[in-house]
């Protein structure tokens, strides 16, 4: 099956569930100074828009769907958008602890060649008062795509100051995985397995957010390769607003 094939049945299956289940709508619409995810820039370094739309179910699933402009992204062959369409289901597990499981399709439109690709993943967070910690794992298997598989792991904390608008968070993460082409595995690893970390702070007023965040890698910044965009792998202050609904 196809990767966008993938992706339709993703959101499908999401509006197949059972439909005596009142659906939660809600959304958001944002800009960021740099698209990066997991320490890498997604959109050249540019400025990127972003719209998603989630719906949450009482039974514990919810569906989603995020459209990103990635400005001609090298990464993923000159793609001008990425839609990342998620099926989910979480649910508290006591004393605190939350659970929840997920699989992602990511297609890429005007992208030069096939570089959609799929990925799942679990994760666990504890809930006390204003403060949050957790963890998680994703794993994408071998794909033509991303030229191997891919496995990453994170950790994760976020504390909400007390009678303020701002929330601050960080979080550190390695990805790791076997290499089929060297050229097509540097678009999620450039050289080789890495680490990354991401510190940031949101002020939150009423549906609108404002966001700081720095991010960096240890990325061998002389690695070669038409997707690994060397340039946008290094430490960067990234700044982002939001409108959500």
């Amino acid at each position: 099956m196809r990767h966008a094939e993938i992706l339709a049945t993703v959101l499908l299956a999401g509006t197949a569930l059972p439909a005596a289940a009142q659906l939660s709508v809600g959304g958001s619409v944002d800009v960021v100074s740099d698209e990066r995810r997991r320490g890498i820039s997604w959109s050249e370094g540019k400025v990127a828009p972003s719209a998603s739309l989630s719906l949450q179910l009482p039974a514990g699933f919810d569906v989603g769907a995020r459209l990103t402009g990635l400005r001609g992204s090298a990464r993923s062959g000159g793609a001008d958008a990425v839609v990342d369409a998620s099926l989910g289901y979480g649910g508290d597990l006591g004393l605190g602890f939350r659970g929840e499981g997920y699989v992602i399709a990511h297609a890429f439109t005007g992208a030069r060649g096939h570089m959609d690709y799929v990925e799942g993943g679990v994760g666990l967070s504890y809930q006390l008062g204003p403060a949050q910690i957790g963890a998680d794992a994703r794993y994408a298997p071998s794909q033509g795509a991303i030229g191997g598989d891919n496995f990453y792991v994170s950790a994760r904390a976020q504390f909400g100051l007390p009678a303020t608008p701002y929330t601050f968070s960080a979080s550190i993460g390695h990805s790791s995985g076997s290499v089929d082409d060297p050229l097509r595995a540097a678009r999620l690893r450039p050289g080789g397995s890495y680490s990354d970390w991401l510190v940031g702070v949101r002020r939150v007023t009423g549906p609108l957010t404002l966001g700081l965040d720095y991010s960096g890698t240890d990325i061998d910044r002389t690695v070669v390769s038409p997707y690994a965009d060397a340039r946008n792998s290094g430490d960067r202050l990234t700044a982002r607003i939001g409108i959500s609904f």
